[in-house]
């Protein structure tokens, strides 16, 4: 299982790239979700416990040549929709540009080359390569990704990346302007270079090993962890690593990611989290799945936290794909059935454009 390419929408590009010589695409998932949860009546939203959103994925993809092309990946979402916002304040429709880069690639017979410059996704851990809903078998995604002050962000960051990809092993390399932790805009205040590499062995087929790791200045001024008192942004660091292991046979495939955070401070002592997540994947039938994870967070701040998902999958067709699944978070500021969540979704992908030169 080979992790040269580093996003799904790119991984696509290129093997589309390939075909032609240059040209036009764009493909599409959308999704519609129902999800019923006791979270939604407790503060900050006080509200019923039922609620429905939307969410899209665009992939536009300008092939210029057998070298050059320009990539995106644009997001769409109502709030609440993602599980994290179950528990936030805030409605309405929300956009973001989670990559939007030029790419220079050489391949060929075992292995290649591609250069990323622009809006790129974090390339720490593996999780990513899975974001959307048509990719991921369950609804929700791992405890250490997100949006909200999470140690890897689901957003993009402004930089640079290089991807070598050899018969069995894999390695990337990533400069960007913020730490994955707090992505920062290119017009933003307080920006912090980071660094992040990871490496991938193919030990046999379908059998992949990965590690990770990232480090740079993980805070701006008007983030709320710092504190009065507090050190210069660009001298507190936070690093991280991880291993990733992919697996699949048969009917099975199975994930799971162990990662350890760090953040230094000193006005306060420093802050330490340990993440990690097991998630398998059975085909009971060609259009019936099964898919489980299980994760759990451990920080030096705060109390132990575990996750809990299983979802089973319907496919009607090869564009579509149903899930009905059932979350229990097991969180000591939750009592009882407090943190769990019910939900059905249903994901369409779409290619919406394809005009493709020879």
């Amino acid at each position: 299982m080979r992790h040269g390419v580093w996003m799904f929408c790119c991984f696509a590009t290129c093997l589309w790239a390939q075909e032609a010589t240059s040209g036009f695409d764009l493909k599409a998932t959308v999704s519609g979700q129902v999800s019923h949860t006791p979270l939604l009546e407790a503060a900050p939203r006080s509200g019923g416990p039922l609620t429905g959103g939307f969410r899209s994925m665009l992939y536009p993809t300008w092939k210029l040549n057998e070298r050059w092309a320009v990539s995106g990946a644009i997001q769409m979402h109502s709030r609440p929709y993602f599980y994290e916002e179950f528990s936030r304040a805030g409605t309405g429709v929300k956009a973001h540009v989670l990559q939007a880069h030029l790419s220079y690639s050489r391949f060929w017979k075992d292995g290649s080359v591609i250069i990323r410059l622009g809006q790129l996704s974090s390339a720490f851990g593996s999780f990513l390569l899975r974001y959307d809903d048509a990719r991921n078998p369950l609804i929700d995604i791992p405890i250490a990704y997100g949006y909200y002050y999470k140690p890897v962000s689901n957003l993009g960051l402004a930089g640079a990346q290089v991807e070598v990809t050899l018969p069995k092993l894999d390695l990337r390399a990533q400069f960007t302007n913020s730490s994955p932790a707090n992505p920062r805009s290119i017009l933003d205040r307080d920006q912090y270079g980071n660094w992040t590499a990871g490496a991938g062995y193919t030990i046999g087929q379908g059998f992949r090993v990965g590690v990770s790791a990232y480090r740079g200045p993980h805070l701006h001024r008007g983030h709320r962890s710092y504190r009065p008192g507090e050190a210069r942004p660009r001298d507190l660091p936070g690093s991280a690593y991880g291993i990733d292991v992919a697996w699949g046979h048969g009917r099975w495939n199975l994930y799971g990611e162990w990662q350890k955070f760090q953040k230094a401070y000193r006005a306060r002592p420093t802050f330490n989290q340990h993440i990690g997540y097991a998630e398998a994947r059975c085909v009971l039938h060609p259009r019936w799945y099964i898919a489980s994870r299980a994760g759990y967070m451990r920080a030096s701040a705060f109390r132990r936290r575990e996750v809990y998902e299983v979802v089973g999958g319907f496919r009607p067709n090869r564009y579509q794909v149903a899930k009905i699944g059932y979350q229990i978070q097991r969180d000591p500021d939750l009592r009882g059935a407090a943190g769990n969540a019910f939900s059905l979704q249903l994901v369409t992908t779409l290619v919406a454009v394809s005009i493709a030169r020879d």
